[in-house]
C-alpha cells in the first residue's frame, strides 16, 4: 500500500484479527473508503479456518482461505501478521495513543474451557489434550518443517463433549488409529479415504476393528444424544424440536456407523483418575434429563484410558485492559457491540459470543434459519458454508452500525495518519512483510496433505 498521506478517506481503523469476521469487517470498511490496518497474531489470516476446521475439508478451506484473501487484498488496507493483541502492543496504549478512529477486535475464541474438574489444569498434556491444540496439530504435523506441540494418538481414548467439534475430534482420532493399525499390516490408505467411510476401508480388506486389535475412541455427554446441537432445525414448535431430535440422532448414529467411535449419553465427568502423575481416566456422575436440565443421579462410573480429550467449548482469550464478565467481554451495545467503557472498540464474531464453533457464531446477532440436511442427514462441507456466509451478514450488519458512529467523529489531522502510516510500516518491516499481501501468501501457506499425497483438488 502507498505510503503517502494522500488516500481516500479521513479515518484509520484497526481490526485485529484477519478472519473470516475481521475480512469481512475490514473488507466492509474499505469499500467504504476508509483507511484500515489489520492486526493478525498469526503469518496468516485464516484462523480457524487453517487450524481448527478439520483438513479434510479441503475444498471449503481452500475457498473461504480465498474469500478472506481478496478481502484483504484491498488498496485501503495495510495488513501486519504477527502481531498479538496484549503482548507485541497493548491494548490501552493503542487505544489512548495511536490515534485510530475506531479499533475492533475479531481475535476469535481460542481459549478451551476447562473440564469441570478440580486440578485438572495439571495433567494437561500428562495425559490430557484440549481440543484446541489438538486440531492444531492434527491439521499440520503432515508439513515437512512443522515444529509446533506434538501428540502421540492413543486407541480407546476418551473425549468429552457433545457438540459439532467433538465429533470431529473422535473422528480425527479414528482416521488416526486406523491409518497406522492398517500401515502396521502394509496396508496403504489416506485420511481422505477414511473420511469417507472407514466401515467401507475396511470392508475392501475384510477387516474388522478387532482384527487391528483397536478398540476404538469414545465420545462421553452429559445429556442425551438427542440433545446435542448437531440440528439445524429451528425449535419453534413441539413438532420441530421432535423433528430436530429426529434429525440429530440419525445424524449421530449415521457418523457412529461409517466411523465406529463409541457414544455414551447422560456423563457428566467429576474427578480425575491419576497414576504416577499422569490422568489415566475420568470419573463420571451418570445423569437424567429433567424439564430440560441436567439432573445428576447418585450412580458413577469410572473409565480409564491413556488420553483423554475435552472438546466442550472455546472462550476469547483475555486480554490486559479489556472488561470481562466470566468468560466472555463486556458490551455496551448489543448492535455495534462496543466494549463497555470504551466509545470507540468494537467486539466481532467469536470475540462476541465467546463461542469457538461456527454455528455458534452465527447466532450472534439474530437466529440464523438453516434448511434441513440432505437426505442422508449427514454433515457436508455446504453445511459449514452456509454458516461462514451467514456470519458474513452478521459482520456486515454490525459494520453498518459502526460506521454510523465513526462518520459522527471529527477527521483525523494528517500528523496522526501519517504517526500510523509510519507506525504499522516499521511492524510490517519487521516481519519482513513488504506490503505484497498475495506474495506474501504464496510464500508462507503450508504444504497441505493432499499434495504430499498427489490427491487432486
Amino acid at each position: 500500500m502507498d505510503n503517502s498521506i494522500e488516500h481516500s478517506g479521513h479515518h484509520f481503523i484497526a481490526v485485529f484479527g484477519g478472519s473470516v469476521a475481521g475480512s469481512e469487517a475490514a473488507y466492509q470498511l474499505a469499500h467504504r473508503g476508509f483507511r484500515v490496518v489489520v492486526f493478525e497474531q498469526n503469518l496468516l489470516p485464516y484462523g480457524k479456518i487453517e487450524d481448527g476446521l478439520p483438513k479434510w475439508h479441503v475444498k471449503l478451506r481452500n475457498k473461504e482461505e480465498g474469500r478472506i484473501n481478496d478481502k484483504l487484498d484491498h488498496e485501503n488496507i495495510r495488513y501486519i501478521p504477527g502481531i498479538r493483541l496484549g503482548e507485541d502492543i497493548d491494548f490501552e496504549e493503542l487505544v489512548k495513543n495511536w490515534g485510530f478512529t475506531a479499533v475492533l477486535i475479531a481475535t476469535g475464541a481460542w481459549r478451551d474451557r476447562s473440564l469441570p474438574i478440580d486440578g485438572i489444569g495439571e495433567y494437561v498434556d500428562k495425559g490430557l489434550i484440549y481440543q484446541n491444540p489438538f486440531f492444531y496439530w492434527y491439521n499440520h504435523f503432515h508439513e515437512p518443517d512443522y515444529n509446533g506441540p506434538t501428540y502421540e494418538v492413543k486407541d480407546n481414548a476418551i473425549v468429552v463433549g457433545g457438540g459439532l467439534a467433538s465429533i470431529d475430534v473422535v473422528k480425527a482420532l479414528m482416521f488416526v488409529t486406523v491409518e497406522d493399525a492398517l500401515n502396521e499390516r502394509g496396508i496403504k490408505t489416506n485420511l481422505f479415504d477414511l473420511e469417507r467411510s472407514i466401515v467401507k476401508v475396511l470392508e475392501q480388506h475384510n477387516l474388522t476393528l478387532d482384527d487391528l486389535g483397536l478398540k476404538g475412541c469414545t465420545l462421553y455427554y452429559r445429556r442425551r444424544d438427542l440433545d446435542m446441537p448437531l440440528s439445524t432445525v429451528n425449535k419453534d414448535s413441539p413438532e420441530n424440536i421432535e423433528k430436530a431430535e429426529r434429525v440429530t440422532k440419525k445424524i449421530l448414529e449415521n457418523a457412529m456407523n461409517k466411523f465406529l467411535f463409541k457414544f455414551v449419553p447422560c456423563h457428566a465427568p467429576t474427578d480425575k483418575l491419576v497414576e504416577d502423575g499422569k490422568l489415566v481416566g475420568i470419573k463420571f456422575q451418570k445423569t437424567k434429563i429433567e424439564g430440560g436440565k441436567v439432573i445428576p443421579t447418585d450412580e458413577t462410573a469410572e473409565y480409564k484410558s491413556e488420553l483423554v480429550i475435552a472438546s466442550i467449548g472455546s472462550i476469547p482469550e483475555e486480554v490486559e485492559g479489556m472488561p470481562s464478565s466470566g468468560s466472555t467481554f463486556k458490551i455496551a451495545d448489543e448492535k455495534s457491540c462496543r466494549l463497555e467503557g470504551y466509545d470507540n472498540v468494537f467486539m466481532l464474531g467469536n470475540a462476541v459470543t465467546g463461542r469457538g464453533n461456527i454455528k455458534e457464531s452465527l447466532d450472534h446477532g439474530r437466529e440464523i434459519s438453516l434448511e434441513v440436511m440432505d437426505s442422508e442427514l449427514d454433515w457436508h462441507e455446504e453445511d459449514y458454508e452456509k454458516w461462514l456466509n451467514g456470519k458474513e451478514g452478521i459482520v456486515s450488519e454490525q459494520v453498518g452500525h459502526i460506521t454510523d458512529h465513526i462518520q459522527r467523529q471529527r477527521f483525523m489531522p494528517d500528523e496522526v495518519i501519517q504517526s500510523i502510516i509510519d507506525k504499522t510500516g516499521a511492524l510490517q518491516k519487521k516481519a519482513g512483510y513488504d506490503g505484497d499481501y498475495r506474495k506474501w501468501v504464496e510464500k508462507n501457506l503450508p504444504k497441505r496433505l493432499e499434495d504430499i499425497l498427489g490427491i487432486e483438488h
